[in-house]
Order: structure tokens, then sequence, then C-alpha cells
């Protein structure tokens, strides 16, 4: 992987870390087109720049995490099924489901889905006047949601924000929850990932993860702020849209480097 590959799948984590379109998907898909090898390093890379994306959220919505322990009580229901699941599956994700055909069609179904979730809750009211008043019940259910994004392609923002609007969140309480759930689950995944990783590191390599984390927290910070304004005005659809068509190109794509 070039300086410049690098740059590239930064900006499409940042980009797509917390919308519903899976970033690593993305990644996935951006690394198969430029044809970087997945290596060890490249997957640390990965890992690292996912935690400049957290720590934008983390920064921004740090008075929120200051407030009192409810919303870490309400986080860690909704972070312990994943927790779980991420153990005992970890070693079977990372051998047979990180390829574009499983990326290519979970992006699709996905797709599905947020059409029909956003169809479904277009005018829904939140009888809730804050995302921590979320009840512990709740929050566990949207964390088995969570689950699903174990799947390359699910996208872990597409997944949690579908679970809160199934559990009476309106779609920016849902976003918000989505969020912040982020934090403690990308990094419990990501020190997991870092820990099993070889991090003895050149120093072009050391350069590539500096430059990557500050590309991943610049980007996810716009990305962010302008999702939050776009989904209060418009919703899910034109994310489902997008993930169908992406993941249609994708099947059209590999189906003819077969024929190639």
């Amino acid at each position: 992987m070039t300086l410049f590959q690098s740059i590239i799948i930064a900006i499409v984590e940042g980009l797509t870390e917390f919308l519903p379109v899976s970033s690593t998907g993305h990644m996935i898909l951006a690394s198969t087109l430029m044809g970087i090898h997945e290596d060890e390093f490249v997957k640390t890379f990965e890992v690292f720049i996912q935690l400049g994306a957290i720590l934008a959220i983390a920064l921004m919505y740090i008075k929120r995490f200051f407030r009192g322990l409810t919303i870490y009580f309400k986080l860690f229901a909704a972070f312990l099924p994943t927790a779980v699941v991420g153990l005992l599956a970890y070693d079977f994700i990372k051998g047979y489901l990180f390829n574009p055909i499983v990326v290519s069609v979970s992006l699709i179904l996905g797709g599905v889905i947020l059409i029909f979730i956003d169809k479904k809750v277009v005018n829904q009211e939140s009888t809730l006047a804050d995302v921590e008043d979320i009840s512990y019940k709740n929050a566990f259910f949207i964390g088995l949601c969570q689950c699903l994004s174990m799947v390359p392609g699910t996208s872990r923002a597409a997944a949690t924000i579908i679970g809160g609007v199934f559990n009476g969140l309106d779609k920016k309480q849902a976003t918000e929850f989505s969020f912040l759930l982020a934090v403690p689950t990308m990094m419990a995944a990501g020190g997991y990932d870092l820990i099993k990783s070889d991090l003895a590191f050149t120093s072009e390599q050391l350069t590539m993860l500096a430059i990557g984390f500050g590309v991943a927290f610049i980007s996810a910070w716009f990305a962010v702020k302008l999702f939050l304004k776009y989904v209060s005005n418009h919703g899910f659809t034109a994310f489902g849209w997008y993930r169908i068509v992406l993941g249609i190109v994708f099947l059209i794509l590999m189906w003819g480097a077969d024929l190639g």
C-alpha cells in the first residue's frame, strides 16, 4: 500500500464509518479496486484509522459523556451482546466473511431494509425526551441488532439505527445512539485487533498510520455533521438506494473479472 492509497482508504473510512453504508465494506471494495494486498500492516492500518474516526465522535459528544453515569450503563447494556458474539465468532468472521462477494450481497440486502424502514417510520415521533431515557431492554435489543454488523457490508450504523427506530426512537435519536454506541464498540474491537497484530512498524508505515489517523478524524467529523442534518430532513432512503446500486455494480465487475 502506497501513501496515496493509504490516504484514499482513510478518507473512505472517515466518510463511511458512521453512515449506514458499511465502512468495512467500502474499505474492502476500495482495496480490491486499487489492488492492495491485505497483509498484516494493511489490516492494522484499517483498525488504526477507525480509531481516528471514533475520536471525532468522542470529541463531538464529549459533553454528553460527562452528564452522568446513566448513559454509560445504557451503552454497556447495548455493547454486551456484541462483546460476547464478537469474542466467540472473531476468527470465523475474519477468516471467511471478509471478501467482496459477501460485502456486495450485504450492501444490497441492507439497502432494501433501509428503504423499507424509512417508509415505515417516516413520521415516527419518539416518546423519549432524550436518547439517554431509553430503557435497558431496548438498549440491549439495539445491541443485538449491532451483532449483525459483524458481517462485512452490513454496516454497524445501519444495524443500530434500524434497531433504534424499531424500539421507538425517532430517526435523529436512533442516529445519535448509534454514534454513542460506536465509541465503546469500536474501541473494544480496535483494541482487540491491535493486540492480535504485529506492532513492529517501519518509519514509512508509522507515517502512514499518523496521516491516516488524521485524515480519518477530519473526514469523519464533517461526515457526521452533514449526516445528522440530512437524516433529520430526508431520512435514509437515499442511502438504501446507494447501497443497492453499489452492491450490484461490484457484483457485475467481479462477474466480469471472473469471465475475463
